[in-house]
């Protein structure tokens, strides 16, 4: 009688070597070699191979993706300077969509077409819209607001815009007070000291006791009856004086709502203008709203400063003029 079954007939528990010894297999408890009957078949699997190409390509697609969503539908941008203020700010981020007029050559992000005239889909844009517009000859963006269409005529006589003969009307508002902080210097240089003397009698002292930049503001209302707030310093001879000027087929003019301190139609190109009124192919979008704003003293380095850097209140903010009925 084997012990296994002395175990079964006895009811005795046979000792943990025994019971060890009898589970063995025959020959010994050895293990049948590879190929032999009873041997194991699990191998381990060979790691798959990256596909690079495959990799590659995937990168390149959503890269052509992401180009064709900037060139053709919208694109986040950034206001660098003050020219339109008080609408934005220097460190102001916006969404500037493609297709409300159509596109053009300028379309394409990086300006990747060579200038040619006309537009796909084109459609002129209304008096008042703020837009995104490449100056002719060059290949960097301003952004302004569009205040004549073909066919009019448009004229400065001190500082007054004149559309078609008849001064927009113009209402004195009160001061807007804006913070002053790196992107926001009213007239202080980057080494603090006030460059330009006009913007040092502006400079004012909250009840916080932070610095502002009071700045005197006049609601323009064009002939659509689009209405939005100006800065006006004071008289300015190269750009609160313009003689009367047509905008010819297929042109705009624009301005910037910093009146004094635009680069815009008034100017001329070799001074960094648009140099009269410009080609609609030339106008690269409409400016929709205001994503964020930066103050300036982020760093990329310091990721709490990119929260301590936000402007409060400004995200969200429509860029689309007030309708207040024609004049």
């Amino acid at each position: 009688m084997s012990a296994s079954e002395h175990s079964a007939s006895t009811g005795e528990e046979l000792p943990a070597t025994e019971r060890a010894r009898s589970d063995e297999p025959p020959g010994g408890g050895e293990t049948p070699a590879d190929g032999e009957p009873g041997a194991s078949t699990d191998q381990p699997k060979a790691k798959p191979k990256t596909d690079w190409f495959g990799e590659i390509r995937s990168i390149f697609w959503l890269l052509l993706a992401v180009l064709a969503f900037h060139s053709f539908v919208a694109k986040p941008f950034y206001i660098p300077s003050e020219s339109m203020m008080p609408t934005l700010l220097k460190g102001d981020r916006l969404v500037v969509t493609k297709f409300p007029y159509g596109w053009s050559w300028v379309s394409p992000s990086f300006h990747l077409l060579p200038p040619m005239s006309g537009r796909l889909f084109g459609r002129m844009p209304e008096r008042g819209d703020v837009v995104i517009v490449t100056p002719p000859g060059g290949n960097q963006d301003y952004i302004k607001r569009v205040v004549g269409l073909p066919g009019d005529t448009i004229e400065m006589v001190g500082g007054m815009l004149m559309i078609n003969g008849y001064p927009v009307k113009r209402e004195k508002r009160p001061a807007t007070m804006i913070p002053i902080d790196v992107n926001v210097g009213c007239g202080r240089g980057e080494d603090g000291f006030v460059s330009d003397g006009r913007m040092a009698s502006l400079i004012a002292t909250g009840p916080n006791g932070r610095k502002y930049c009071r700045l005197p503001v006049f609601r323009e209302t064009l002939p659509n009856g689009r209405s939005y707030d100006t800065i006006d310093l004071g008289y300015r001879g190269d750009v609160d004086d313009y003689p009367r000027t047509f905008v010819p087929p297929n042109h705009i003019f624009l301005m910037g709502d910093n009146r004094d301190e635009s680069a815009d139609s008034r100017v001329a190109l070799s001074s960094g203008g648009l140099g009269g009124p410009v080609p609609w192919e030339n106008l690269g979008g409409r400016a929709e709203f205001i994503t964020f704003s930066l103050d300036g003293s982020s760093s990329y380095w310091n990721p709490i400063s990119w929260i301590t850097a936000m402007r409060p209140g400004r995200a969200g903010s429509s860029l689309h003029p007030r309708e207040t009925g024609t004049q």
